[in-house]
C-alpha cells in the first residue's frame, strides 16, 4: 500500500452509544396509556365514592331516565302519578321522612319550591302532579310532553343541577 494512502486511513469506530432521551414513540404511547388509565380510575373511584352502587341517587336517575324515555308512550295521568311518587321518594331520601312524608297538596308544592336546589317553580308548574293522577281520564288536556320540564326539574333533586346529556 502506498504511504500517502495509508495516512488517510482511519481506524474502525464502534457505534455511538444510544441516548436514553428522548424515548422512542412506543414509550410515549405507553406513558400516555398509563396516564389515561390512572385518570380513568381516579374519576371512576371519585364517582363511586360520591354515588355508591345501590344509592338512592343511582336508583332515582335510572327511574327518571326511564320516565323520560317512556314519556311519549305513557298517558299523562300515569306519567304524572309515577313522577309524583318518585318525587316523594327522592324528597324523603334527601331530607328525611319527618320533613317530607306528611306533606300533601299545596303544602307539598310549597315545600318543593323552598327546598329545590335548582329553584324550579313547583308551586305553579307542579300542579299537574296534584291533579292529573286523580282526575278522570281525559278531563285535562295535558299531554305527556307538558310533563317533561317536571322530569327535568326532578333530576336536580338527585344531587345534580342538570339532567345528563345522554338521556
Amino acid at each position: 500500500m502506498k504511504p500517502e494512502f495509508a495516512a488517510q486511513l482511519k481506524d474502525i469506530h464502534g457505534l455511538d452509544t444510544v441516548s436514553w432521551w428522548p424515548p422512542a414513540v412506543g414509550w410515549w404511547l405507553l406513558a400516555a396509556a398509563l396516564a389515561g388509565l390512572v385518570l380513568g380510575l381516579f374519576l371512576l373511584l371519585r364517582h363511586l365514592r360520591r354515588y355508591p352502587p345501590g344509592s338512592w341517587h343511582r336508583d332515582a336517575w335510572r327511574q327518571l331516565r326511564r320516565l323520560r324515555q317512556q314519556s311519549s308512550s305513557l298517558p299523562a295521568d300515569q306519567l304524572a302519578g309515577e313522577l309524583s311518587v318518585l318525587m316523594r321518594r327522592i324528597a324523603v331520601a334527601r331530607c328525611g321522612r319527618d320533613q317530607a312524608a306528611a306533606l300533601a297538596g299545596e303544602r307539598w308544592l310549597d315545600w318543593l319550591q323552598r327546598n329545590d336546589p335548582a329553584g324550579f317553580d313547583w308551586t305553579v308548574r307542579g300542579k299537574p302532579l296534584l291533579t292529573l293522577p286523580y282526575a278522570p281520564a281525559g278531563l285535562y288536556a295535558v299531554s305527556s310532553g307538558h310533563l317533561l320540564p317536571l322530569i327535568d326539574a326532578a333530576f336536580a333533586w338527585t344531587g345534580k343541577h342538570t339532567r345528563p346529556r345522554h338521556v
